[in-house]
């Protein structure tokens, strides 16, 4: 069994930057792939980013490109999500979930599906408004 617990969202304006974390507990952290799935307003979820267990990394929205960054700190069991210049479609609820089936080893080439992945956490919520 892996938890899994977002914190750091908040209201934050145009062009601002916020940092999300995603605390592990339990066995075999090392074992997953780890992505932030970003749902917006009305919208099904989507996977933005993935790091696997050497930190290594896979973009799988477009748009975050050259704004946000995905890091691993497995010394903590921690991964984060650095978020600058923000826009008002980056709001929604962000949520860390982990992806087994490579045993950690990659992350998918493309974003897995929700049923997908083996854990998910309870999510944080992002406003950018001004």
């Amino acid at each position: 069994q892996l938890q899994l617990v977002e914190s750091g969202g908040g209201l934050v304006q145009p062009g601002g930057s916020l940092r999300l974390s995603c605390a592990a507990s339990g066995l075999s952290w090392e074992y997953y792939a780890i992505a932030w799935v970003r749902q917006a307003p009305g919208k099904e979820r989507e996977g933005i980013l993935c790091t696997d267990s050497s930190g290594g990394y896979t973009i799988y929205e477009d748009s975050v490109k050259g704004r946000f960054t995905i890091s691993r700190d497995n010394a903590k069991n921690t991964v984060y999500l650095q978020m600058n210049s923000l826009k008002p479609e980056d709001t929604g609820v962000y949520y860390c979930a982990a992806d087994g089936r490579s045993a950690g080893y990659y992350c998918a080439d493309y974003a897995p599906r929700t049923f997908e992945y083996d854990y998910w956490g309870q999510g944080t919520q992002v406003t950018v408004s001004s």
